[in-house]
């Protein structure tokens, strides 16, 4: 508890944390290049960022985009922000929010690219609802996204995998350009993870899960 009230802390004090109490919380929508990155470049934001192991790691291999980590646990996103400070990455920032509340911070079409990486699957039934690729969630991202925005997946867990590729494949989420892999390590896809691992990913490799991927756009309609 201590180590979290210390992280909170400073929290309060760093540029590249967004959270509740500082005027770009309020501010930030629909002016991310203008007003925190300072530039044009594309937007890209991983949804349930935890300690930002893979925005930092995405934000180092592609230094021409913006990357946005979000998660509702300051403690955790403290980690990354930590991470992009001692090694100066400024295409990185970090927004303490829930996933509910995307709309309040971006602006349609605002962003390039989403990535969820490792969600908790929410396996029963009555969870349903607060699964992060449930349709509602799902009508948040599209509202976002750019009009050739994609969204990326990649988990371990094979029946949230399966529920996503069901709603993709039965056309209850409506997309475009789906592609998929049960066994990325193995695909030709593996190059479009840039390599990053998490810690947990690494975790239930050795374990001998498989990750799977895919990604897609959303067919655009009103």
């Amino acid at each position: 508890m201590r180590q979290k009230l210390i992280r909170f802390e400073a929290n309060k004090l760093r540029k590249n944390i967004i959270e509740p109490g500082k005027p770009l919380f309020d501010q930030i929508k629909g002016k991310w290049n203008q007003l925190y990155f300072n530039n044009k470049n594309p937007i890209v934001i991983e949804l349930g960022c935890g300690n930002g192991e893979y925005t930092v790691g995405l934000a180092e291999k592609d230094p021409d985009r913006n990357y946005i980590g979000i998660d509702v646990k300051g403690d955790r996103i403290h980690v990354g922000s930590s991470y992009a400070m001692e090694n100066n990455l400024d295409n990185v920032g970090f927004l303490r929010t829930s996933v509910h509340q995307l709309e309040n911070f971006f602006e349609e079409n605002e962003v390039a690219e989403i990535w969820i990486t490792f969600p908790d699957p929410r396996p029963k039934d009555r969870e349903e609802r607060r699964r992060l690729t449930y349709p509602r969630f799902m009508d948040i991202y599209r509202k976002i996204l750019s009009e050739d925005g994609v969204v990326k997946l990649k988990t371990d867990n094979t029946g949230f995998f399966e529920y996503t590729l069901d709603l993709l494949q039965q056309g209850i989420v409506k997309n475009k350009a789906l592609s998929y892999t049960k066994d990325l390590d193995n695909s030709k896809m593996n190059e479009e993870h840039f390599g990053i691992e998490t810690k947990y990913e690494r975790i239930w490799k050795e374990r001998g899960s498989r990750i799977k991927y895919l990604k897609f756009q959303f067919e655009n309609y009103n």
